[in-house]
């Protein structure tokens, strides 16, 4: 099985991939890049973080699902440990992805307030310039400490609880409708007063728990949206096709794509 993920090794994704693919991983330098790869068959699998427990959603990744035909097959959970990681105790840098650096905001503010943070393209990124400039820190997963750098401080997330959802897609031939949740993508084509009652009732009247409703910009012109629309529910499952059948009612001018069902799978790491 073929696998893409972002890069370059030593990234979360790259963690989160080897959750679901021993061997074959390459790595791509965006979310969007990864998804289109899958979408034309480039790969068996591609692994995309979709939300974190501290900063939410990550935006680049919803857009591309619904831009792209695809299938979400598996959900791939993974706490986050970031280390601070150095040649040495003196530097005036720090490097890491932009989500890396929030995720650690409270930290770093308070024992490096002077140090210039730069967001990069990954933590793995980060830690690689700490590995070449002994001015540089990164941060990242404490196994990155490799090459001459040294844990300086672990655990620097300012909560402990630090998560990353990571979806795992698959061609839009393997979507599947079995599964204990289910992912889907509505664009309403349509802004009126109740539009988003109208779009949630479906599940409330048939006691499916939303897991996740998120908004975002169409692209098509100002107050225009696509919902993504997690659910507690298989695709197979007699109320979902209901609710989803209510939906596309609803949505008359618009569309519901069902991204598929899928389980989850938590990596202890």
């Amino acid at each position: 099985m073929t696998a893409v993920t972002l890069g370059p090794e030593g990234t979360y994704s790259h963690r989160a991939t080897r959750a679901v693919a021993d061997d074959g991983i390459e790595f791509r330098q965006s979310v969007t890049d990864i998804v289109a790869a899958v979408a034309d068959r480039s790969f068996d699998l591609g692994v995309i973080p979709v939300e974190n427990s501290i900063e939410g959603s990550v935006t680049e990744s919803l857009d591309a699902v619904a831009e792209y035909d695809i299938a979400v097959v598996r959900e791939i959970v993974t706490p986050i440990r970031h280390a601070l990681l150095a040649q040495g105790p003196e530097f005036d840098t720090i490097a890491s992805h932009s989500q890396a650096l929030a995720q650690c905001r409270a930290y770093l503010e308070a024992e490096y307030p002077d140090a210039s943070l730069e967001a990069v393209a990954s933590t793995a990124q980060g830690v690689e310039y700490a590995r070449e400039d002994p001015a540089v820190a990164g941060i990242g997963h404490p196994d990155n400490a490799t090459g001459g750098l040294s844990v300086l401080a672990a655990d620097i997330q300012d909560q402990t609880s630090n998560a990353t959802r990571f979806f795992a897609l698959a061609p839009v031939s393997e979507r599947s409708q079995a599964g204990g949740k289910s992912s889907l993508v509505v664009y309403p084509d349509a802004n009126y007063p109740g539009l988003l009652l109208e779009l949630l009732e479906p599940f409330a009247g048939r006691d499916i728990n939303l897991t996740r409703v998120e908004s975002r910009p169409s692209g098509r012109r100002l107050g225009d949206y696509v919902f993504h629309i997690d659910v507690a529910a298989g695709l197979y499952e007699e109320r979902t096709q209901e609710a989803i059948a209510d939906l596309e009612g609803i949505v008359r001018d618009g569309w519901v794509r069902r991204l598929g069902s899928y389980d989850i799978e938590h990596v202890i790491d």
